[in-house]
């Protein structure tokens, strides 16, 4: 009977003793960070464990880049050909004068000259000064800025269980199965 009485109190811990194990994920205690004191001796009385990783979701965002182009069409352009006026004043002031003096004689003459040369130059002017006018396409382009979206991962949202109590947090990266926690135990007054 007293072996009996025995048994029943080791049996009971050994069932306790692996209930503990299992709700642990009988994971290793993670190691101290460097330079870190010793489990529960520093000023804040914390330790560092691990946690069950039950649920990942990667948190989403739109990043927007900007990068200078150009913008490029093509417009009609009316130009003129270059006119002679220079060249058609000569011309015709040179025959307005052989033509005014080929009239009349002595003083009338030299008026004749200076007369046919000064009608002469202004008709060579307004036949020269009709240059032609076309039309051609050229390319303008303009400086724009090209806006683009795009959707990136900016975090995720991880859902994990320590010591059977669920925690929700945000995170820079995807701790993967399991999640190395900071545990602080301070009195509550």
């Amino acid at each position: 009977m007293n072996k009996k009485m025995l048994l029943i109190p080791a049996l009971a811990l050994a069932v306790v003793s692996t209930g503990v194990m299992a709700q642990q994920g009988a994971y290793p205690p993670p190691p101290p960070p460097p330079g870190a004191p010793a489990p529960g001796t520093g000023p804040d009385n914390a330790h560092y464990a691990w946690a069950d990783v039950l649920r990942v979701d990667p948190v989403y965002g739109v990043a927007r880049t900007a990068a200078p182009s150009q913008q490029c069409y093509d417009q009609q352009v009316v130009q003129q050909t270059p006119s002679n006026k220079g060249i058609g004043t000569v011309l015709g002031a040179v025959v307005g004068g052989v033509l005014g003096s080929t009239i009349g004689h002595g003083r009338g003459n030299t008026a004749a000259t200076v007369g046919g040369a000064v009608v002469g130059g202004a008709v060579g002017n307004s036949v020269a000064s009709g240059g032609q006018t076309y039309t051609t396409n050229q390319t303008v382009c303009q400086p724009v800025t090209q806006v683009s979206e795009q959707r990136q991962i900016i975090g995720y949202d991880v859902e994990y269980r320590y010591h059977g109590d669920v925690y929700m947090s945000r995170l820079s990266y995807d701790p993967g199965e399991r999640l190395r926690v900071r545990v602080s135990v301070s009195p509550a007054d």
